[in-house]
């Protein structure tokens, strides 16, 4: 009886067991069990993008597709891009469910982007940069030739389109996951045996998009990658079919195929085909679709049938494969084609022709697989912008999946682009009046480069509506050059003038004429001297009075005078020698763009600012037999030392060690003096070769000899000069000298301990200015060194008023361009000028929207414009007319009239005219190639303003004579082209 018992008991087991192996085999062909699970479980897992920051959000640690689009680094690109004035406007909610999931380490469902890159568009929306990475891609199933579709199936997972199955988990093929299993336990006990591969392509495209390193790590790991996979196909419901061909498209779109020299990393079949072997991909696609007559390309059809093949395989290992084991790869895919054919998926004439070609790769030398690339100006300079904001290099930011709103108008930039596109052209230069004395010439048209920026002045600030310049290089020039502009410069002397004037009206117009008779001032600040006088007989003692009469001061254009300035004397000239004999006003030596009133208005401000600068060092040269000098001169030292060397560490902070040098160089007039005066110091264990090589990079012909490199060497030694010397040769503040040099040697040093590092430095630096030894010499350096103290000074207020370098030249030669500009930081001091003082930012960029469609969807706008008032209104509206007065009867007169509304109404355009021949520095590294440049600067209206530069590069630029009125005939030229969007009222300028 008991054995009955037990043997009914095993059959009842054993039908338990057949019915378990039953049900696990039918669930492993129908899936039909986790198709019901995970549809539920799926259809939860929800993500909705609403207004401002979100609390629910949880952004991906890694995975090189994650990484790649930008969505592992959204937390730190918003943490850049809120200091610079954007918030986030939109981002998104993730349900508790999704957040749940994320919280195990599974990856989000979701309709991932094969293709994605970045958008840029302009203030209309219209797209303007377009960048799909992968570049090439099938676009949907359906236009995947069969043959390539049963390639894959076949090589790597040939059940994926089984129509029978419906609810089938393409992410877990239990045979191959069955054999891997077993081989992965055989290879514990013989680890040479060879052990299958189970993964799916579902689980593949989870691991080289969402794995770390895109590898498998572990079975953790590899457990995560079915998950994962498993969810995301029941995403849209328990049918996977449509899922699964999903799955294959993304597959060959998406597939990692190593990296190219001088191309990047590879993805998808379309873009391997071309970088690896030069196949064009819609040809790859027309010559394996059937139907087409292909008899005359049977030889090219199996070339590509090969390449296909051989790309599929080496996924696998691609970074061999495709380098060093192109033979295996030979072999591999002969090995393929054979079975492909004996499955009846290819005929016996196509594999004899495929295996009679070898795979002919791309020559990466003399070949490089170069994406083409046509950027507008505006749109490289809205890249380079936010590149740099969110700190990624241009390749990068290209493959992120984002959309960039600019402020541009895309219509109007093109329309100016190709206006000036056309300016090469003789008989169109004709038509526009730009031939003739001072223009242009029919034989060199060629050689002239053109830029031109235009802003409009809104209540969001100043935005670019067009930047554009003809050159073929990507380096801008509106904002990435430095360049002598000329006489451009006169507008920020008039403007530092101006400024004074009013300083000394606020200090002074609440005194008395009785009182101010008694002000006791130095007798070389004549600038005081006449604000004393004015307001002390003037009946109209008002600013706008004051300031008016400042303007009808007049200043010799005499160029006999030769002046003490940069550490020697100097002499100017005018451009029309018939002003030599002139005395104007200032008002008239803007208008016409005069020289020398300006280098003695310049020379004005200087001594003004020497004895106005708190604590100068002037004051103590007026007595200098005090017997309380010695102690007050220490503490004097001590004091001006630190005002100095904060001001010195404000300039140096943020940059790296590598730019210190760079920036105190960018400084220097380059002779080989200073150039040697200045490494010696900063290098003293370098040798007489660095040194010679050093100076062959900065002055390039103009470097000395090896004799002479010898002599500076041991001249300039460590030791040889003591500080204050070695900083009066080298024409640089010698704090700023030591300052530099102890921050290359401490890199990591605070401001607190650079303070208490140069006590001794500062001591020395001031003590030699008070010994009385060859005194005539002694004011040389004293005058040398209070020149690049109010040279300091002035900087400063330039840099307010949006001057864009780290220094000034301390020469009166500024006042006439020699310390460079940009064209772009002379529009923005005009946009300063026609909003009367107040700084507005200055937008390119209107907005940023990362990842949309996904689960971490974040979009940033600009945050509400602050201004900041940097000039006084009266001072704003006196520069504006003066401006206004350059083009009714100045260098720019010839703009007059050419800017009306449809009504006649005169837009009273204004401006400032420059031409310059100098050398370039292109972000603080100099050249030796010669420029002409001739520009404008120039408002239209209220509204609008921005500049036109014509320049001429190389050392042909000597020959060209045109000056600042091609500009102004380009700018008056354009009038039609800009003025049907002038004319709009505000907030329609980017309406259809």
């Amino acid at each position: 009886m008991r054995q009955r018992w037990v043997a009914g008991g095993l059959v009842v087991l054993a039908l338990l067991f057949v019915a378990v192996v039953w049900l696990m085999v039918r669930e492993a062909h129908t899936s039909r069990l986790q198709a019901r699970a995970l549809t539920g479980y799926a259809a939860e897992l929800k993500f909705l993008t609403q207004t401002g920051p979100s609390d629910r959000v949880r952004f991906p640690a890694h995975g090189p597709f994650d990484q790649r689009l930008g969505y592992t680094g959204i937390p730190g690109f918003v943490d850049r891009l809120e200091p610079r004035g954007f918030a986030i406007t939109e981002q998104v909610r993730q349900s508790p469910e999704l957040l749940a999931h994320l919280e195990r380490g599974l990856y989000a469902p979701y309709a991932e982007k094969s293709q994605a890159g970045l958008d840029v568009l302009d203030c209309r929306r219209v797209p303007v940069y377009t960048f799909r990475y992968p570049h090439r891609a099938f676009e949907r199933f359906e236009q995947v030739p069969p043959l390539v579709t049963l390639a894959l199936l076949f090589i790597e997972n040939r059940e994926l389109l089984d129509a029978d199955r419906p609810q089938m988990n393409p992410a877990v093929d239990w045979v191959r996951f069955t054999r891997a299993v077993l081989g992965q336990l055989g290879s514990r006990i013989d680890p040479d045996l060879d052990t299958p591969g189970g993964s799916t392509l579902a689980t593949q495209i989870e691991k080289y998009r969402h794995s770390p390193d895109g590898i498998t790590h572990s079975a953790r790991e590899k457990l995560r990658q079915m998950v994962s996979a498993s969810v995301r196909a029941y995403r849209q419901g328990a049918d996977t079919l449509p899922v699964r061909r999903q799955i294959l498209l993304d597959y060959l779109n998406t597939v990692p195929l190593a990296a190219a020299p001088r191309h990047g990393e590879v993805h998808g079949l379309g873009d391997g085909l071309w970088v690896w072997f030069g196949t064009e991909f819609e040809r790859a696609r027309a010559l394996l679709t059937p139907g087409a007559d292909l008899t005359a390309d049977s030889t090219e059809r199996a070339q590509v049938l090969r390449q296909v093949v051989a790309l599929m395989v080496a996924h696998r290992r691609p970074s061999w494969y495709l380098a060093q084991g192109r033979e295996d790869l030979n072999q591999t895919t002969d090995a393929y084609l054979r079975l492909l054919a004996a499955e009846g998926f290819i005929d016996a004439a196509l594999r004899d022709a495929a295996l009679r070609q070898r795979l002919v790769f791309r020559d990466m030398v003399h070949q490089p697989p170069k994406q083409p690339a046509n950027l507008g100006k505006g749109t490289a300079a809205a890249r380079g912008r936010l590149a740099g904001w969110l700190g990624t290099s241009l390749y990068s930011l290209d493959r992120l999946d984002a959309r960039v709103d600019t402020t541009l108008h895309g219509g109007l930039q093109d329309a100016v682009s190709r206006y000036l596109g056309r300016l090469g052209d003789p008989a169109f230069a004709r038509t526009q009046g730009l031939m003739g004395e001072r223009l242009l010439q029919p034989a060199s048209l060629g050689a002239v480069r053109y830029s031109f920026t235009l802003l409009e002045r809104t209540p969001d600030g100043n935005l670019v509506r067009v930047q554009t310049d003809t050159t073929a290089q990507p380096l801008d020039i509106n904002e990435g050059s430095k360049l002598e502009l000329g006489s451009t410069a006169k507008l920020r002397v008039l403007a530092t003038y101006l400024e004074l004037v009013a300083e000394l009206h606020a200090r002074l117009a609440p005194q008395d004429p009785k009182t101010l008779r008694t002000i006791t001032f130095d007798r070389q600040d004549t600038l005081t001297h006449w604000a004393v006088q004015h307001l002390s007989s003037s009946p109209d003692r008002s600013l706008e009075a004051m300031l008016d009469a400042a303007l009808e001061r007049r200043f010799s254009a005499a160029p006999g005078e030769r002046f003490f300035t940069g550490g020697g004397l100097h002499t100017f000239s005018n451009f029309n020698a018939d002003d030599n004999q002139r005395t104007p006003t200032v008002r008239e030596a803007m208008q016409a763009s005069i020289n020398l009133p300006f280098v003695r208005v310049m020379r004005e401000v200087v001594r003004h600012t020497m004895y106005q600068v708190p604590g100068s060092s002037a004051r103590l040269l007026e007595d200098d037999k005090d017997p309380r000098r010695g102690a007050y001169l220490a503490r004097f030292a001590d004091r001006e030392g630190q005002t100095f060397l904060r001001r010195f560490w404000r300039k140096t902070d943020l940059r790296q060690p590598a730019e210190l040098r760079e920036l105190l160089l960018d400084g220097l007039r380059p002779t080989p003096e200073r150039l040697a005066a200045v490494f010696r110091y900063l290098e003293p264990d370098a040798g007489a070769d660095a040194l010679g090589a050093f100076l062959r990079e900065r002055l390039g012909e103009k470097a000395p000899d090896a004799p002479r490199v010898e002599r500076l060497h041991s001249r300039f030694a460590p030791g040889a000069l003591d500080l204050p010397d070695r900083g009066y040769v080298a024409g640089v503040h010698p704090l700023e000298l030591w300052l530099v040099a102890y921050r290359l040697q401490h890199p990591k040093a605070t401001l607190a301990e650079a303070i208490g590092a140069s006590q001794s430095e500062r001591q020395a630096v001031y003590g030699w200015l008070f010994r009385t030894r060859v005194k005539s010499a002694q004011d040389d350096r004293i005058h040398t060194l209070l020149e690049v103290e109010a040279f300091l000074d002035i900087h400063s207020r330039w840099v307010r008023l949006g001057y864009p370098f780290g220094h000034l030249v301390p020469s009166l030669a500024t006042a006439l361009g020699s310390s460079g500009d940009r064209p772009a930081a002379l529009a923005e001091l005009m946009g300063i000028i026609i909003n009367d003082g107040v700084r507005l930012p200055s937008r390119l960029i209107n907005g940023v929207h990362l990842a949309d469609g996904t689960p971490w969807s974040t979009a940033l706008g600009p945050t509400a414009v602050q201004g900041e008032r940097v000039m006084g209104p009266e001072v704003a509206r006196a520069l504006r007319k003066a401006l206004s007065e350059v083009v009714e009867r100045g260098t720019a007169r010839r703009l007059s009239g050419s800017f009306k509304t449809q009504g006649g109404e005169d837009l009273s355009p204004g401006g400032k005219t420059g031409t310059g021949d100098n050398r370039v520095v292109v972000r603080g590294r100099a050249t030796l190639a010669l420029n002409r440049t001739a520009t404008f600067v120039f408002h239209l209206g209220p509204r609008y303003f921005g500049s036109v530069t014509a320049y001429v590069v190389g050392p042909d630029a000597s020959k060209f004579r045109f000056t600042s009125g091609l500009p102004v005939q380009i700018l008056t030229s354009l009038g039609p082209t800009l003025m049907p969007y002038l004319d709009r009222a505000q907030g329609q300028t980017c309406s259809p």
